[in-house]
């Protein structure tokens, strides 16, 4: 195996990895913002691995750019679509879960 193969594994294997943790995180969380959280960047950077060690192994071709603008492209989207997921589950009052997990306004109260 040449080095450059050697990154692309390494490159796809840390994105499997992180995929494995989001899917866990997901799955092992109590609540819709833990599991936000831990699905949003994990599973982001688990992608964004597993394209760059695609576009690693296949080299300096058009396809490899395509992945480049991919990765870029979940970059931006990712924690934008979080957020908004995020914003709509509290515009729901969907409570986080947890003894000290409540929203509260700026004097320290519990607010609505």
């Amino acid at each position: 195996m040449t080095p450059v193969e050697y990154l692309a594994a390494a490159l796809v294997i840390g994105g499997v990895f992180f995929g494995f943790v989001a899917t866990v995180g997901l799955l092992r969380l109590p609540d819709l913002y833990s599991r936000l959280h831990a699905a949003s960047k994990s599973d982001t950077l688990g992608s964004v691995l597993a394209i760059a060690g695609t576009a690693a192994a296949l080299g300096l071709t058009t396809e490899s750019m395509k992945m480049l603008f991919l990765v870029l492209f979940l970059f931006l989207t990712s924690p934008t679509a979080a957020h908004a997921i995020a914003r709509a589950g509290k515009e729901q009052e969907v409570d986080p879960v947890g003894e000290e997990a409540a929203w509260r306004d700026e004097d320290g109260g519990e607010a609505r």
